[in-house]
């Protein structure tokens, strides 16, 4: 079996394989000052609770964009399950050719994303919709070339910057609002916030629909947290919550 591990700035995300198929998912808060030993004990313990072996375990691999927790996650696994992971980086194989100025720079989710996005859609244009703490918007061409794309602020985020930034807006929950125009305060922020984002994606969608694929419609996957809350919009042709895990999972078999 195979744990992946999607590290984000808000929640660390837990997969495990049985070969291709997921067999458990799990979620915790991503506390970046977590030791080795609380997040080691963490991983059996919800391995356990679920009925599955730590033993079991034969192979690791983890996309973080939070690097301070990285020597503390990479230390856990190797004391309690014996495994050196693999870390999604710079440098390993993707099976993605990478048009980015620098790959350094590029979000390890954002590449697992895409990997996972390519191998179940080969031979497709890509659009790749993550959205988590941030929402990142990504492109992938049907010759596997990953050629970058937008970053705009999560949802989360963009309620907690209107509610800290401003004296009388309070936080809202992120809901698709009843309707459009807002009768109140908390459902015109409900609805700047759901409207702008699906706005700013169709935006993208069509843009580089236009510009990059010469207006042949590529294929849009979403994934991230609030996906799901879009479903039934038209911004996505699938969504696929575990996306990255898989792609994490096909990096892992492409380096091991």
């Amino acid at each position: 079996m195979i744990l992946t591990l999607d590290v984000g700035n808000s929640t660390m995300a837990g997969g495990v394989f049985d070969g291709e198929r997921l067999v458990l998912q799990f979620r915790q808060t991503t506390n970046k000052n977590s030791t080795s030993d609380e997040i080691g004990v963490f991983f059996r313990s919800v391995l356990r609770e679920n009925g599955i072996d730590w033993r079991k375990i034969n192979d690791i691999c983890c996309c973080s964009v939070v690097p301070p927790i990285n020597y503390s996650l990479s230390s856990a696994l190797l004391k309690y399950f014996g495994i050196e992971p693999l870390f999604i980086q710079s440098g390993i194989k993707t099976g993605l050719k990478i048009r980015y100025a620098n790959p350094k720079e590029i979000g390890a989710d954002r590449i697992a994303a895409a990997i996972g996005a390519v191998n179940r859609h080969p031979n497709q244009n890509l659009i790749v919709i993550d959205m988590g703490t941030a929402t990142t918007v990504d492109v992938v061409t049907k010759s596997k070339e990953y050629l970058g794309g937008a970053i705009l602020a999560g949802l989360k985020i963009s309620v907690q910057a209107l509610a800290s930034g401003t004296a009388k807006l309070p936080t809202v929950e992120i809901v698709k609002p009843e309707r459009i125009c807002g009768q109140s305060t908390i459902e015109a922020i409900q609805s700047g916030i759901y409207w702008g984002n699906v706005g700013a994606i169709k935006e993208f969608c069509f843009q580089y629909g236009k510009q990059i694929f010469g207006n042949e419609r590529p294929f849009v996957v979403g994934t991230g947290g609030f996906a799901r809350t879009f479903d039934g919009c038209g911004l996505f042709d699938e969504i696929v919550p575990e996306l990255v895990l898989q792609g994490v999972r096909k990096a892992l078999e492409m380096n091991r």
